[in-house]
């Protein structure tokens, strides 16, 4: 019984994968290796007994291998319900690809030499990763705009509920990459001013708004693609997923909010407190009813892109 729910779902991914594009398999295997990097530096932290806190700590490796890995991954995916003309895709992917593996090997590379991989000027060296890090992140911005332009013109043979949860998707991602812009700027500026510990701790506050937009491209759309596979009507899947819209959105102004006011998520005021938990609450019972749907189905589970 559990294989038979499950086949669906692995026909379709299966089927995405041998109908893709060459880069966009080449593009998944590298958020496989970018992930494994993660995971892996993850056990080096936890072998040495190292911090998990500080620009010198080997956490960067972890988190820059493990986001990127995912984010990648998610955007190649995701990309699949946009119409593009082939050119387009490729080159798009190309750059987001390469520009993410620059990412996670500079700070990665940084993070092995003990030293600060961003606001960090101290050598040329330095300088120049500092430097390509933000024209990466530049590349980054860039390719996310045309996937969201591209977004919001025309979604290939997709119902509205995955529509909604693609476009949804990619305005959180360029939310992400704003706060992570904001981060590098403002953390570049005390740098360069002298203050590298201020640098530090402004671009800092910033992480929780940056990390939580970032993921809403895998959260929504996965969340929408499952729903493809239950016995319920177009219209029921839309409104699940506009709920989860509704309380993702408010989960990340509610961060982002925290954010800019320097104040903990993990220590914030009662009302932003109640607000979070009932968004967090939102994410979680729409993923939850997404994946009962699924649980429910005993055949003939429509594809994805049906109505």
């Amino acid at each position: 019984m559990v294989t038979s729910r499950v086949q669906p779902l692995a026909d379709s991914l299966r089927r995405a994968w041998s109908g893709g594009l060459r880069i966009e398999r080449a593009a998944v295997v590298v958020a496989a290796v970018l992930f494994t990097s993660g995971l892996v530096h993850l056990g080096v932290l936890v072998v040495s007994g190292g911090t998990w806190l500080g620009p010198l700590s080997m956490r960067k490796a972890v988190t820059f291998g493990l986001s990127f890995g995912l984010t990648l991954a998610s955007v190649v995916w995701a990309t699949t319900f946009l119409r593009m003309g082939p050119r387009a895709r490729r080159v798009l992917i190309t750059a987001f690809t390469i520009a993410c593996v620059v990412e996670v090997a500079l700070v990665t590379t940084q993070a092995w030499r003990h030293v600060p991989s961003h606001f960090n000027f101290e050598t040329g060296f330095d300088t120049a990763v500092s430097t390509t890090l933000a024209i990466g992140g530049g590349v980054i911005v860039a390719t996310a705009i045309g996937w969201t332009i591209a977004a919001f013109r025309t979604v290939a043979q997709a119902p509205p509920s995955v529509r909604l949860a693609v476009r949804f998707g990619f305005v959180a991602l360029l939310i992400a990459l704003g706060v992570g812009a904001a981060m590098i700027a403002t953390g570049s500026v005390a740098a360069r001013g002298g203050s590298p510990e201020v640098a530090y701790t402004t671009a800092g506050a910033l992480k929780p708004a940056h990390a939580v937009a970032m993921h809403a491209i895998l959260v929504v759309p996965g969340m929408a693609w499952l729903l493809t596979f239950t016995p319920w009507t177009e219209r029921t899947r839309t409104r699940i997923v506009a709920s989860a819209v509704v309380a993702y959105l408010a989960l990340i102004v509610v961060v982002v909010l925290e954010s800019v006011t320097h104040v903990s998520p993990l220590d914030p005021p009662l009302a932003a407190a109640v607000v979070s938990a009932l968004a967090l609450g939102g994410v979680l019972v729409t993923g939850g009813l997404a994946l009962l749907g699924v649980a429910r189905v005993t055949g003939g589970a429509s594809a994805p892109g049906s109505a």
